[in-house]
């Protein structure tokens, strides 16, 4: 597996702290000098670069409980989105790190 989607945060320690403390992703490889990491949870793997933001791709997190962990992420005083349902099917959420890039976390209903 590889990295499907790059992330640039201008405060390169801070943007590791984020991903791996408060969202659980692992971090997979780690490259001091380069400045840039890959980080994996579940089925999901990135690259976490420092550098400017841009706009791109967006990670997809399966989680559980979708509402609790919108809950726990608002109480972190992480930027947290609306908890959207599709047709009973999944329901969706919008995560923003502290540099503005776009997360979004999934549960499949059954």
């Amino acid at each position: 597996m590889g990295v499907k989607v790059w992330y640039r945060v201008r405060d390169f320690e801070q943007g590791r702290a984020f991903y791996t403390d408060v969202l659980g992703f692992e971090e997979v490889y780690h490259d001091a000098e380069g400045r840039w990491s890959r980080l994996q949870t579940g089925a999901m793997e990135i690259g976490l670069a420092e550098g400017e933001p841009e706009a791109g791709g967006v990670a997809t997190i399966d989680v559980t409980d979708i509402k609790a962990e919108a809950e726990r992420l608002r109480a972190a005083g992480v930027e947290v989105g609306t908890v959207l349902e599709l047709h009973g099917q999944m329901r969706l959420l919008d995560v923003y790190d502290p540099d503005g890039n776009r997360i979004q976390l999934a549960q499949t209903l059954e």
